[in-house]
Parts: structure tokens; sequence; C-alpha cells
């Protein structure tokens, strides 16, 4: 059968950069890895066949020759010379798979235990004064029956005998030595003889398990705290993963926070802004402070309370608190508060300066116009 163009194989146009013909292979790789696709030989041999095509392609010279003289550059016997290589592809796995795994390769081919990630919610309160609280994770956790060896009478690990100990094994595709982790016993290089019954020879178990977080203060939306070595579990003794807390800080009903800064919309009775007042504001600590209003006072000033804004994380100095007004108009008028006003009204002029601007050049706009 004719080989299948490689160009073809990665889907991408002769022209393809280098990039595009990565990220076209990763793209093969993670879909039809025999990890993946156990027992689907069609898998498996688009997997090879990927491979092939990019070991030629993303290698400027080799990709000169095929480019010229197709496959037949690589034949046995060609004037060209042909190519010979071996590539070890067991970084690339690592690459490629690790993010959907959740394990990285330590030294020797033991994974350590995967990372987690826990959403936790807290009030703005509870960023401002900081909180220790308790979280329930569902996590993979060291065997107690076996204390995490995988053994079931303790005895230590063999050489597996797929890979002879190695963590890998290597498959002969035409010119190509391909290498990849062992699936017998997962890149470890060893297995359990007498397995320990509840862990089935992993040495560890789901559970949830009670942790205590420190909250600090003056965290802020997005924040991570990282717990070392409170992921999940290692196999077989293997280090475990870490565990990672985004905090979310749930809208508040009246204050709005930019940084250290506290922003509050307060609404003023229209008396209180005409004639000048003192109000009560409630402030992020739980406490009441007093605002003196001025008289003539408008809707969307602002009033700065110093000191009275978010606490920082690092100790710096704390935020302020930004009031603005909203001056509330009169509803649900009496009768006489309804004549009250008409007389005010009729008593004068000039009290509303911002109207009457506006409205004289109003008519100034309208003297210009020409019908």
């Amino acid at each position: 059968m004719a080989k299948r163009d490689f160009y073809e194989v990665l889907g991408v146009a002769r022209g393809a950069s280098a990039d595009e013909l990565k990220s076209a292979y990763r793209k093969l790789a993670m879909k039809h890895h025999p990890d993946r696709n156990p027992g689907d030989a069609a898998a498996g041999q688009s997997f090879r066949d990927a491979n092939e095509a990019y070991e030629i392609l993303k290698d400027g010279q080799k990709r000169a020759a095929y480019d010229q003289y197709g496959h037949a550059a690589f034949e046995q016997g060609n004037g060209s010379g042909g190519f010979d290589f071996t590539t070890t592809f067991a970084d690339v796995f690592d690459d490629l798979f690790g993010e959907f795994t959740g394990q990285r390769r330590g030294r020797g081919g033991v994974r350590r235990g995967s990372d987690l990630r826990y959403n936790l919610e807290i009030t703005l309160e509870e960023a401002f004064a900081g909180k220790q609280t308790k979280i329930r994770v569902p996590a993979a956790v060291s065997c107690e029956s076996c204390q995490g060896s995988g053994s079931s009478d303790g005895s230590q690990p063999t050489a597996c005998p797929t890979c002879g100990g190695a963590g890998k094994v290597r498959a002969q595709q035409g010119f190509f030595t391909i290498e990849r982790t062992c699936v017998a016993c997962g890149g470890a290089g060893r297995v359990i003889r007498n397995p320990c019954r509840p862990c089935q020879g992993s040495g560890r178990m789901a559970r949830d398990k009670t942790l205590s977080v420190n909250i600090p203060v003056g965290v802020e939306d997005g924040t991570r705290i990282r717990l070392t070595g409170e992921g999940e579990a290692g196999m077989r003794g293997a280090p475990p993963g870490d565990l990672y807390i985004f905090l979310a800080i749930k809208p508040h009903a009246i204050f709005q926070r930019d940084g250290t800064t506290i922003h509050c919309r307060v609404p003023v009775a229209m008396a209180t802004a005409t004639l000048g007042g003192t109000i009560e504001v409630p402030t992020i600590d739980g406490r009441r402070a007093k605002l003196n209003v001025p008289a003539g006072t408008q809707s969307g000033h602002q009033f700065r309370l110093k000191s009275k804004g978010m606490t920082p994380m690092r100790g710096q100095t704390r935020g302020d608190m930004l009031i603005q007004t909203l001056i509330e108009t009169p509803v649900n008028l009496s009768a006489k508060q309804k004549e009250l006003l008409k007389e005010f009204e009729r008593a004068g002029k000039h009290t509303s300066p911002q109207a009457e601007s506006f409205f004289a050049k109003v008519r100034e706009f309208w003297s210009d116009l020409t019908e």
C-alpha cells in the first residue's frame, strides 16, 4: 500500500510553518495515543503515521528532501544516503499528556500525585478581616493498610517484566524507534507482586480530608493559596501533589471594592441635602461613621472618609472609603406638603442654579435657529 502524503497525514498545507506543524502533530498525538485508545488498532496506526510524518517535516533538511523526492528520499539505497535516526518520546508524552493525567515525572520514573484545585467563596467582610476556615476536599490519600507502599505483605517492588525496570518500552517502525511510557508499570519501572487489596496495589485510596485554611487579611478576588503536599497522594509512596485554593469574593449588597478603596452610594433626604445635617453611614469593619452633609449638597457629590476602606495584605496603610450621595426626591406627599413646596417655588428664584443655567443655554440655542 502506498504511503499517504506526510502533509496530508498531519492535515496541513505544504507551506505550513514550524508552529503549525507542531500544533497539528500535538492534536493528533493526543487524540490517537495508545494509552487513550487501548486495543484500538486504527488509532495506533494513526499515531504511528503522525509520528513518522512529524519526524520528517520538523527537520529542515529532511523536509527539503521529502519535498523534492517524496517518500523515495528515505528508502534504503537512495542516492541521498537516507536517514537513520532514533527518537525518544518520553519527554514529549509528559508534555502532551501531563495536563490531563495531572501527573508529573520525578526521578527514577516515579510520578508525584496530582495537584488539586478548590474554589472557595468568601464575603467582603471576611476578605477585610481575614478568616480561619475548614474545607473538605475529596482526594486520593495514602492507604492506611499498606502505608502507601501498595504491597500487602510489606515486600519491596520488583522490576517490571514488561520494560525490564526501565519504565519505558520501545517499538520499531521502519527506521524509527518509538519510545513510550510502559503501560504495565505506569513508568515506575517496578511492580508489586502481592498488591494490597484495599488499594489494589496503588498505595492510595479515595477519601475526603478536612483541612484548615488561613485566609489572609485584605485578600483580593482571584487570590490563589497553595497548600504544599495537600494534593493527591502519589502512587506507591511517591510524593503528593499540592492543593491550590482559588478565592472568589461575593458581591456585596452595599459596598463595592476597588483595590483598598471602598465605594458606597448613600441616599440623602432632600431636606438634609438642602439645609445640611449629619448622617450615619456603615463601614466595612461593621461600625458606623458620621458624615457631615453641607447645605446645598448635590446628587453625585463624593465625600472621602480616611482609613475606612480595605486593609491591604502586606501591612500597608488602610484604604479610604468614598461616599457618593444620591439625593432622594420626596414621594407620597400629603396635600399640605405639596402646598408648602408650591409656596417655596413661588417665594423666589435662583434656588436651582444648575437648572437655571441649563435652560438659559437652551433658550440661546433656540434663538439661533432659523425657520
